[in-house]
């Protein structure tokens, strides 16, 4: 997902979104630790989105003092 389209979500989206993600790094890694994970690119682009979405949450918190 693009930056803008996290900026789009609400905070209760945006911080149930954030969960998925890291929920999904945590099975893609488990997945690679059992040798089951083909695309190890996965991992590189979820913790990517990861950080997209933190950055996304942090931004709102600073205009919104």
């Amino acid at each position: 997902m693009k930056a803008s389209e996290y900026a789009a979500m609400s905070p209760e989206e945006l911080n149930n979104k954030i969960a998925d993600l890291k929920a999904e790094l945590f099975n893609l890694r488990f997945r690679l630790a059992t040798g089951q994970l083909e695309n190890t690119m996965q991992i590189k682009d979820v913790k990517k989105n990861i950080a997209r979405a933190l950055t996304v949450k942090t931004q709102a918190r600073k205009v919104a003092r």
